[in-house]
């Protein structure tokens, strides 16, 4: 996973887990991952500065 190209995360809030992509500027998926919200704050905090996209 290429961290450090993600220009664009989506995360889908789920209740007691979330669901992250992340797409470089290219559109290219290159992280994907759950997690549990508790550590959603810690998860975003490592990546670059990027548009976030959430839905609920």
């Amino acid at each position: 996973m290429a961290k450090s190209s993600v220009a664009v995360l989506g995360i889908d809030l789920g209740k007691n887990s979330c669901s992250l992509v992340g797409f470089d500027p290219a559109g290219t998926v290159v992280l994907r991952c759950h997690a549990r919200r508790e550590t959603i704050i810690g998860l975003t905090a490592k990546l670059p500065a990027c548009v976030v996209a959430m839905e609920a």
